[in-house]
């Protein structure tokens, strides 16, 4: 198909799926760049399974009754994210006669060679590539208006309970950690004692990932003064903006990059509870693929060679869309920490006023400068 000529802003397609928080992100990401952007709700049936490899640049697995039609004229933009978009941003591309752009958000699970631009985040260990874009946490920004309405909603709610005011965010269950009642209950009794200390008070806030034997542990071991929510779907007096517009400080649980990344968004002293990750038996694909990461991170037995060259073939493995490591949480928290927006719960806080963190500016950029490549090598040449 031959490339359309548009006059204004380039046409954008932002693919969305099951995902809240991929689909936060991309949100964000389209409403920073400032074009008019076409939400495209994906909904994929049992061919999702295969892999990337196998699907390439195909949209064999979107299920076209419930899905938003995918229909010309073709997008001069595509915003996509994680594994399950990415075989449906490449056929785009592929209808456009190769004139989209392809921006494609955390990982793809296939070769990105085949992405102009990946933002990713240190979880989820992509090699550094000259279309690979690092960035130190999840790309959202907060709403200013609905932090201003829920300051003034919740103010008077609060105004009995003694400042400082420490939010304290639990997240639960995930594919790396599990929060069990033990874990729960020193969280509310650390929590507690560091509120105490100051003679502050706890906002506290349960999750959809939350056990409920853990939310009754942690509750039952709060001593002084709180408020506590215990989330509920699809509630109107949801009282999380309120924290964050109201408190002083944040204590945020280690499983959720999304709850720790909304803390540091704030610019306020954020502090991370941390407790042992999930146990992985060694002899499993996924012990076996942590051993192979460990090598290729640390050497074997001291031979810095070997190191090099298993690590060399796992970044190459990666980049082609033939591994998926796993998520490095640490690596993560290890950034937050080394800009001095997060610290442990425990250690000294970090000198000085953190900085919000914000990496959508660096994003944006980015994509401009590639939408504006793409104009120029475009415009015909006399």
């Amino acid at each position: 198909m031959a490339a359309v000529d548009r006059a204004g802003p380039p046409l954008v397609w932002v693919l969305l799926g099951k995902g809240v928080g991929g689909n936060r992100q991309m949100r964000c990401l389209a409403d920073a760049l400032g074009w008019p952007y076409e939400p495209k709700q994906l909904v994929h049936n049992r061919l999702e399974r295969l892999p990337n490899l196998l699907l390439g640049a195909s949209a064999v697995t979107v299920d076209r009754r419930r899905s938003t039609p995918l229909e010309p004229p073709w997008p001069d933009l595509v915003i996509a994210a994680s594994r399950r978009s990415a075989p449906v941003a490449r056929w785009i591309k592929r209808q456009s006669g190769d004139r989209a752009r392809l921006v494609h958000l955390m990982h793809a699970q296939s070769p990105l060679e085949h992405f102009d631009l990946v933002i990713t985040m240190p979880q989820y260990r992509l090699p550094p590539r000259a279309n690979v874009l690092h960035a130190a946490g999840p790309l959202i920004r907060l709403d200013g208006e609905r932090l201003a309405a829920a300051r003034e909603s919740w103010t008077p709610r609060f105004r009995e309970l003694p400042r400082p005011h420490t939010a304290l965010l639990v997240g639960g269950n995930s594919s790396t950690y599990l929060l069990d009642a033990a874990t729960a209950a020193r969280l509310g009794r650390e929590a507690s004692a560091l509120a105490r200390a100051e003679g502050g008070s706890l906002l506290v806030s349960t999750s959809a990932r939350t056990p409920a034997d853990a939310a009754a542990a942690l509750l039952g071991a709060l001593d002084g003064r709180h408020w506590v929510y215990r989330w509920k779907p699809d509630d109107a007096d949801n009282p999380y903006l309120g924290y964050l517009a109201l408190a002083d400080r944040f204590i945020v649980t280690v499983d959720s990059a999304s709850l720790l990344a909304e803390a540091c968004t704030t610019g306020k002293p954020v502090v991370l509870f941390e407790w042992p990750r999930r146990r992985v038996k060694s002899l499993s694909f996924k012990g076996l693929l942590q051993r192979w990461d460990g090598i290729g991170r640390n050497g074997h037995r001291g031979a810095p060679r070997a190191g090099a060259a298993v690590h060399g073939l796992y970044d190459r493995l990666v980049y082609l869309g033939l591994l998926k490591p796993p998520r490095d949480f640490e690596a993560y928290h290890r950034g937050l920490m080394a800009r001095g927006l997060v610290t442990r719960l425990g250690a000294p806080a970090a000198p000085g006023a953190p900085r919000p963190l914000d990496d959508l500016e660096q994003a944006v950029a980015r994509i401009r400068a590639l939408m504006a490549r793409a104009s120029r090598d475009a415009t015909p040449h006399g």
